[in-house]
């Protein structure tokens, strides 16, 4: 694996490795963990936790009434086991004279671009006074449809917020095999670049005990994380010295190498279509033009057909005629607007090309 040394580098903890095999808190694991990311620090890195396990850290201690519906369990247990889980971090990062924050958000914390900027001038606040940000999601108040598929999406967008140079994904694998990483014939794929063919056949389905999402999504958020310019690592946060091994360039991963970096506006538009308010059939012209290696902005005439009743400054998702999902976009007017300017020319564009982001191609 090659990275560079990043200013900023978000490490996300997943709950497996937080836990042992009966479920209960691994503390000797976070621990190490902990250990290893002070070091960082002391290398000059600026250190950013994403971490899981609020829940498995509520069950060691609760007990439910045999009537409490499921998903209040799962709230309870989210309640309870935060308390525990910041406690633990809270001390363990104190030995080694390291303040710490705590950050509970949901999803729709990062739907407006106003709120997201806030949210982006607290976390760089806390990184400037040398107190590394603690962020797990609000399972408490989060619903199903604001919910993140898991904290590795939080990660991906929180390094995209704050202009990462690293995201860090630890699970309890190496990486991504092709074949089931317990088969000791499978292989590790080790460096993953934008040429890549799809991984999605050699990865198994099942998901974590502990966990919402398994590697298929740790693949999907590093893909679209390398696209946007942050090299992502995928690893087995069991291992000892993960981290330091990881620094020093000795770490047996799974590497995305990445693409050009995009501008800030771009990062969010890219995790923004859960926030989308309408889309845009393109034509196929209109497509080639967006995927060309000149600079161009989504112009009226490309436009086939507006769908939903979106406003001037809400996202957009463009659709190819056959249904493709082409990419997303901060639109410059609302649908009203573009349906009259639709298919006619020298018209301003309906996404101006800093506010546009293409998917890779699919």
């Amino acid at each position: 694996m090659i990275h560079q040394k990043a200013n900023t580098i978000v490490i996300k903890i997943g709950s497996n490795v937080l836990t042992q095999a009966n479920g209960s808190p691994d503390n000797l694991r976070m621990k190490a963990l902990v250990r290893q990311m002070v070091y960082l620090r002391e290398q000059g890195q600026e250190i950013v936790l994403i971490t899981s396990g609020a829940v498995a850290f509520g069950r060691k201690s609760t007990i439910f009434e045999k009537k409490t519906d499921a998903v209040v369990q799962k709230q309870i247990l989210a309640a309870v086991g935060q308390i525990e889980l910041i406690k633990n971090y809270k001390q363990l990062f104190l030995e080694h004279n390291t303040p710490i924050a705590q950050i509970m958000v949901t999803k729709s914390d990062f739907r407006d671009r106003k709120h997201y900027l806030n949210m982006k001038n607290c976390l760089e606040g806390l990184l400037k006074n040398n107190i590394i940000p603690v962020i797990n999601e609000n399972d408490t108040v989060s619903v199903t449809e604001l919910m993140f598929t898991d904290n590795d999406e939080l990660a991906g967008l929180v390094a995209a917020m704050l202009d990462a140079n690293n995201l860090i994904l630890l699970s309890n694998v190496d990486g991504i095999y092709k074949g089931h990483p317990n088969d000791p014939e499978a292989e590790l794929i080790e460096k993953v670049g934008s040429k890549t063919p799809s991984m999605a056949n050699f990865i198994s389905s099942s998901k974590s005990s502990f966990g919402r999402g398994g590697m298929l999504t740790k693949m999907n958020m590093a893909k679209k994380s390398a696209d946007l310019g942050i090299g992502v690592t995928i690893a087995n946060g069991k291992r000892e010295d993960v981290l330091i091994d990881y620094y020093h360039n000795r770490l047996r991963c799974t590497y995305f190498e990445p693409a050009k970096a995009k501008q800030s506006p771009k990062k969010w538009i890219a995790h923004s279509e859960h926030y989308s308010k309408g889309e845009v059939i393109i034509s196929a012209g209109a497509e080639n033009a967006l995927r060309s290696d000149t600079i161009t902005s989504l112009l009226p005439i490309g436009i086939l057909e507006i769908r939903g009743n979106f406003t001037k400054g809400e996202i957009i998702r463009i659709q190819s005629e056959d249904g493709r999902k082409i990419g997303l976009g901060k639109a410059a007017y609302g649908a009203k607007v573009a349906a009259e300017k639709q298919g006619i020319s020298n018209q301003k564009p309906i996404v101006h090309y800093d506010y546009l982001y293409l998917y890779q191609d699919r």
